[in-house]
């Protein structure tokens, strides 16, 4: 039994994800640090049945399948000073009437991005062996490919140049550290400096597609970037080249990306598209040199309770008095996703 000077919590989520975020030795942890009911999660803040606890919450923890949290949830919720959210962007969650009342918020987009950056890592240095390819060669021929087929594979000095240095960028380019890679970063508000501390050498965006070999998207989808590789960039990529995407299928062009693909010219692996998913009769499923996976380089399966973790960490944070760690700002959405 929670002791009742602690602070009140509900959950707010599509309950599917509720054991899967907080298995029992979590659901034990959050139970030292807030007063919360485990079988209430809130689908709809205007639901009479849910409206005694939102009355008292002071702390919402949110999660996939949350309701916009604007000014009906802050009606139901008078008293509610923090919202955790056991996931990745606040920016479509929560409301301005949200930031007006003050609200602190935390994300667990840093722990989302963990696998998201082993995803990435694992799909670079199988593109650099030519994996993906030789596969589809072996699958089709029953033999093993001749010696010649080999003369462009390897990953020794092979440039990866990464487009944003996000949460996810930053995490691939410190799991891209031990290989001998050479690595290029295009950020706007990444100077010189900071890159090299990141291990990457600065390019505008058309240089680095010139010259990688495998180009790898990692910038949020907000409207400055929507459609950032278009044709006339894609088609900058040079002859052979991978492009990776496990960032937003908005990103790029789907029309000039198609094109670019059907004529073989370049090879993808596509954990996102647009649209998503893409029709069954896509063009995409049956390309050789595309790699198509259905969204699943975020956290699946065991790796969502590190986000349930997160959250079970800000609130031991809050109770020793100490600023939120993974702390989302309303400015910083102008520039992340």
């Amino acid at each position: 039994m929670s002791r009742p000077d602690l602070p009140s919590a509900v959950f707010a989520m599509n309950p599917v994800h509720l054991p899967e975020l907080f298995p029992p030795h979590l659901m034990a942890r959050l139970g030292k640090l807030v007063r919360i009911d485990s079988t209430l999660v809130v689908q709809d803040f205007t639901d009479p049945a849910a409206q005694a606890a939102l009355a008292e919450a002071e702390v919402l923890i949110t999660g996939w399948g949350c309701p916009h949290i604007g000014a009906e949830a802050l009606a139901a919720a008078p008293r509610l000073r923090t919202v955790l959210h056991a996931a990745g962007s606040v920016r479509s969650l929560v409301g301005e009437e949200a930031w007006q009342r003050g609200l602190t918020v935390s994300s667990a987009v840093q722990a989302n991005a963990v696998p998201v950056a082993e995803y990435t890592l694992a799909a670079i240095l199988f593109a650099g062996k030519n994996a993906f390819g030789l596969r589809e060669h072996f699958r089709v021929q029953g033999v093993h490919p001749a010696s010649s087929d080999y003369a462009d594979v390897g990953n020794l000095g092979r440039r990866v140049g990464l487009i944003g240095a996000s949460r996810v960028g930053r995490r691939v380019l410190e799991l891209l550290r031990p290989f001998d890679l050479s690595i290029a970063l295009y950020d706007p508000y990444v100077d010189d400096a900071e890159a090299a501390a990141l291990g990457a050498v600065p390019l505008s965006l058309e240089e680095l597609l010139r010259t990688s070999d495998i180009v790898s998207l990692h910038a949020p989808d907000i409207p400055q970037t929507y459609r950032m590789l278009n044709r006339d960039r894609l088609a900058l990529i040079r002859d052979g080249g991978v492009l990776i995407n496990t960032s937003r299928g908005a990103l790029v062009d789907p029309d000039a990306l198609t094109d670019e693909l059907v004529g073989g010219r370049i090879s993808a692996v596509l954990d996102v598209t647009e649209p998503e998913p893409l029709p069954a009769g896509s063009v995409l499923h049956r390309l050789p040199n595309v790699f198509l996976t259905p969204h699943i380089a975020g956290s699946l399966g065991n790796e969502l309770q590190r986000l349930g973790r997160t959250v079970v960490d800000e609130l031991a944070r809050l109770a020793s008095g100490l600023p939120l760690a993974h702390g989302v700002h309303r400015a910083d959405l102008t520039i992340s996703a």
